[in-house]
């Protein structure tokens, strides 16, 4: 992840018609151009950026400000902007009338006629001034006039402008005038030059408004070198400054001064969106207004920040303390300042959040308190009452009681409507404040606990921190047996989904013995306890739990809790390889009424079809998972989503479905909304899809997967690597590595006896035991595992003791009856279809046939395994097969074309890499290139970075260098 070098200056974005409307205007003759806009919003730089164009460029402009002085300077503007006229004035002649300049101008004494005599009428006096100034501005051939902030202008400056524009204007002159609406007085003579059109002159009224989140994006992608904003981040910082240019390039340059801006797979984002602090240019310029308000109305305005949500009259005049007419004649005065403006009921609130934020963080903590307290107290008036206002308010202000009462209450209704994270973000704060009874504590904390459990995000960073908040209260003492029991089993449930098992059922264990007069509770943790976790536990000891859950479980009335247990139970059982499992799959119902009830079925459909795919019932498997991913997608539950995907993909590696399947397993482990647990399956089968193609460096990849996982886990995801990888050290003759890879998995499935997981596992610990010399051994592992696994109809471990039993067959001298085995056994799996399994056992059966002198029927065999892996894109096997065909006098045929699956590449750019290599040569961002080859951004992202990391590159500049040097892209392409 990349950090900006530096931070440029923003482009000028979102003012295209603005520009144009601005030229058009000055074109010819005179103009009288009105910008007007809100402070920050970018009038100066419109005139700006018009003035540095071939426009701009051709007509001589003289600028000048009016600054924010207390009391304005007389005609300070006018006479500034002149000033730098002196050379174009000096060698023209002047008439007597310019001596009037004289106080104006003492420095130009050499250049200006004498003064005139004195007159005694101040507006005479005036009118002369006026008239010198005009013809100042004639002879000094400035053909437009800019003035900025006009709101503050001196009155003489406003009415010299009035005469400017007459009916005598000076040649084309046009005039620009840069001003703030809301800072206009109310008798400004501003007002009186705005709205008197006169013949001949062109006049024009700009108005700059706040830029939308695309035009937000685009501003701060100018300042990060023109790369790509995330969508996310742009709204982040659109929602925080409504789109205000001068906030927008503050925020962002803060946020870099702290490390907070990176760049993550080809675009900008914030490493975390949370909170935005008010830059300092914008706090000051924000505060100096209010300074210029009225007692009243800075009160408003505090209890506007304090409230920080619109809200009506009667409640800003309570939490201020003013009566009705003060708070209005207040609200009235804080509105014409710019600050305050109204929601679309008419409520009050700031114009741009950092206003408020601004305001707020400028008053006393003593101050915030109270008028905290006072909001609350204005807010519980209203129905339905606030919940989450009147929780923050109270909280803020220190209120212990009324804060617990409007948070629980908050947490509850976000529990109803099956938002979690917002009850867990409500009562964590309250449980870890102190203070509460004991009873208060146990009940919010159990509710806090429930929530977090319930969360569909991924497992994150408010896991662990519920995790510690709840042994906290445990280990604290002071509950109730009940209470503890009551708090533990939804601590259990959080610590099993973090991956701490053993932690997690010591919990359900302590609390199961407090559970008998809540039946529910009881059932939902001694079903958990039933579901096999790593570790070599006995299957007897899971199947018992699930009895006693059973039971418990026999009077519940709840549809939801029935649910629950249903769904927990059948995963259970045929996780553990009972059969009885699947009468149980068949009570899910179809569908729930509610989203929690969905998103119950939705876990329980991905349960199962992972269990099936332990069983190989691979059909059963997919219509499982297809429903899971449609639940968990219209609940938008997020983290069973990415587990359903992870073990889609598993299965699509599983069945040969290859095709494509490279780049949506990088996608899915480059997301990073999805939790490191969720991709695990991704980066197997990455891994494994490398090995078979033979990159460089897959199997160094799937051995630190194999390290990062328990090796002894029940999962699917530890067995499959071990496997490969023992197989690949029988391949280089090393048995003792392949036991070694293969002893925990194979200690696990002994010891528990559930041998419905040794699929995987199983035939290369037969042949890794033979190799050893450990004929006894395999034989009595082979023996057990036909016992374990009975008549089930368990396609796959089925295969794999037909494999097991060739290599004992084969180990006894008995060929013949070893190619048998292996036919049966590549039968069995080319009808799921798993065909990468399928074509190793023909393998091994052709080197069968082979061994039993049937030297014709092998080799033929090997032929088709040999163009068959070709084409389902083992190239790494397929030359191992080519090699045996090789040493038997029959070299292998040209690989023909892949048509399942797609070929490997290795550190070869694929196809599709090189198309986006070459589109990043053009210069597009990922988003531009996802829609120029109608892909996801997340899958491009996946591919340049595939890309990178085969070309040995970090950055898309260095990429696009050596594509072009190494002549990966055409002559056209580099135009």
């Amino acid at each position: 992840m990349d950090q900006p070098e530096s931070i440029a200056s923003p482009a000028l974005v979102g003012r295209e018609r603005e520009s144009a409307e601005l030229a058009r205007a000055l074109a010819g003759g005179p103009a009288l151009v009105l910008v007007e806009g809100e402070a920050g919003v970018g009038k100066s730089r419109l005139v700006q950026e018009y003035l540095a164009g071939s426009a701009g460029q051709r007509r001589r402009a003289l600028v000048a400000g009016c600054p924010p002085f207390r009391e304005s300077l007389t005609l300070a503007p006018v006479v500034d902007s002149l000033r730098s006229a002196r050379p174009a004035v000096a060698d023209r002649r002047l008439s007597p009338l310019a001596g009037a300049l004289r106080p104006l101008f003492p420095e130009w004494a050499g250049d200006l006629p004498p003064a005139p005599e004195p007159l005694t009428d101040p507006l005479a006096s005036r009118h002369r001034m006026f008239r010198a100034l005009l013809e100042l501005v004639d002879r000094s051939g400035v053909e437009l006039l800019v003035i900025e902030d006009v709101h503050w202008a001196d009155d003489a400056t406003l009415e010299f402008l009035l005469f400017l524009m007459s009916d005598r204007p000076v040649r084309d002159l046009g005039l620009v005038l840069t001003y703030r609406p809301d800072d206009v007085a109310a008798g400004s003579l501003l007002r009186r030059l705005t709205s008197r059109p006169r013949a001949g002159l062109a006049q024009a009224r700009i108005t700059l408004g706040l830029l939308d989140v695309e035009a937000t994006a685009g501003l701060v992608s100018s300042m990060l070198g023109d790369e790509p904003v995330s969508e996310a981040f742009a709204t982040f910082l659109h929602d925080r400054t409504d789109g205000l240019p001068l906030a927008l390039e503050e925020s962002v340059r803060l946020l870099s001064q702290r490390d907070d801006v990176i760049r993550r797979d080809g675009e900008w984002v914030r490493r975390s969106l949370t909170e935005l602090s008010v830059p300092p240019t914008v706090r000051d310029s924000v505060l100096e207004r209010v300074q210029r308000l009225g007692g009243d109305a800075r009160r408003v305005l505090d209890a506007a920040a304090v409230l920080a949500e619109p809200a009506g009259d009667d409640v800003i005049a309570a939490t201020a303390g003013l009566s009705g007419p003060q708070a209005r004649a207040a609200l009235i005065e804080a509105a014409r300042s710019g600050l305050l403006g109204e929601d679309p009921r008419g409520r009050a609130v700031f114009r741009h959040v950092l206003m408020g934020r601004a305001v707020y963080d400028a008053m006393a903590g003593v101050e915030r308190r109270r008028l905290h307290q006072d909001a609350g107290r204005a807010l519980e008036h209203l129905r339905p009452p606030p919940l989450m206002q009147l929780t923050r308010h109270f909280r803020t202000a220190g209120d212990l009681a009324r804060w617990a009462r409007n948070a629980e209450l908050a947490a509850d209704a976000a529990a109803a409507s099956d938002d979690h994270t917002t009850a867990v973000a409500v009562l964590e704060p309250l449980v870890t404040a102190g203070g509460l009874a004991a009873p208060d504590l146990a009940r919010l904390a159990t509710k806090l606990a429930t929530a977090a459990t319930a969360r569909r995000e991924s497992v994150d960073a408010v896991h662990a921190r519920v995790i510690g908040v709840l042994r906290g209260i445990l280990d604290g003492g002071g509950l109730a047996p009940l209470a503890q029991a009551e708090l533990r089993i939804p601590l259990g449930r959080l610590l099993l989904q973090s991956g701490e098992f053993e932690a997690g059922r010591a919990e359900l264990e302590r609390a199961v013995p407090h559970q008998t007069p809540r039946p529910a509770e009881a059932a939902v943790a001694m079903t958990l306890l039933g579901y096999p976790l790593p570790g070599p536990r006995p299957a007897a000891e899971y199947r018992g739990w699930l009895e006693r859950a059973e039971r418990a479980a026999a009077d519940l009335r709840s549809d939801l809790d029935r649910l629950s247990l249903t769904a927990d139970r059948a995963a259970a059982l045929l996780v553990l390889g009972e059969p009885d499992g699947w009468d149980v799959v068949t009570r899910l119902p179809r569908d729930m009424p509610t989203v929690e009830g969905r998103c119950q079925l939705a876990r329980g459909h991905a349960n199962v079809g992972y269990a099936a795919l332990l069983w190989g019932r691979d059909a059963t498997a997919r219509r499982h998972l297809d429903r899971a991913l449609e639940l968990a997608e219209a609940a938008r539950f997020a983290r069973l989503s990415a587990t359903v995907q992870e073990l889609v993909v598993l299965a699509d590696w599983l069945s040969g479905q290859w095709h494509g399947l490279a780049e949506r397993a990088a996608a899915l482990a480059a997301d990073d909304d999805v939790e490191p647990n969720a991709k695990q399956g991704a980066l197997l089968v990455t891994a494994m899809l490398g090995v078979v193609t033979g990159r460089q460096g897959a199997e160094r990849e799937l051995r630190g997967l194999l390290e990062r996982v328990r090796p002894d886990s029940v999962a699917a995801i530890p067995l499959i690597p071990a496997a490969a990888l023992a197989r690949r050290e029988l391949t280089a003759g090393r048995p003792d590595a392949a036991l070694e890879l293969t002893d925990a998995a194979t200690t696990t499935v002994q010891t528990s006896g559930t041998w419905i997981w040794a699929a995987e596992i199983a035939p290369v610990r037969v042949d890794a035991l033979l190799a050893a010399g450990r004929q006894d051994a395999a034989t009595g592992f082979v023996a057990a595992f036909e016992r374990g696994l009975g008549d089930r109809d368990a396609p796959a471990p089925a295969a794999a003791l037909a494999s097991c039993r060739a290599a004992l067959a084969a180990a006894g001298g008995d060929h013949e009856g070893a190619a048998g085995f292996a036919a049966a056994a590549a039968t069995r799996w080319a009808r799921l279809p798993r065909p990468f399994e399928e074509l190793l056992a023909s393998e091994a059966a052709a080197g069968h046939l082979l061994d039993a002198g049937r030297t014709d029927d092998g080799v033929a065999l090997l032929t088709r395994t040999h163009k068959r892996l070709a084409e389902l894109g083992a190239r790494a096997d397929a030359a191992r097969v080519a090699r045996a065909l090789d040493r038997h006098g029959a070299p292998a045929p040209g690989v023909v074309p892949a048509r399942r699956g797609r070929r490997g590449y290795g550190d070869e750019l694929s196809p599709r890499e090189l198309e986006v290599v070459r589109l990043v040569v053009t210069g597009r961002t990922n988003r531009e290139i996802a829609r120029a080859v109608s892909r996801s951004p997340k899958t491009v992202a996946a591919q340049l970075n595939s890309a990178m990391r085969k070309l040995g590159v970090t950055s898309r500049t260095a990429l696009a260098v050596l594509a072009v040097e190494a002549g990966l892209v055409g002559a056209d392409t580099q135009r």
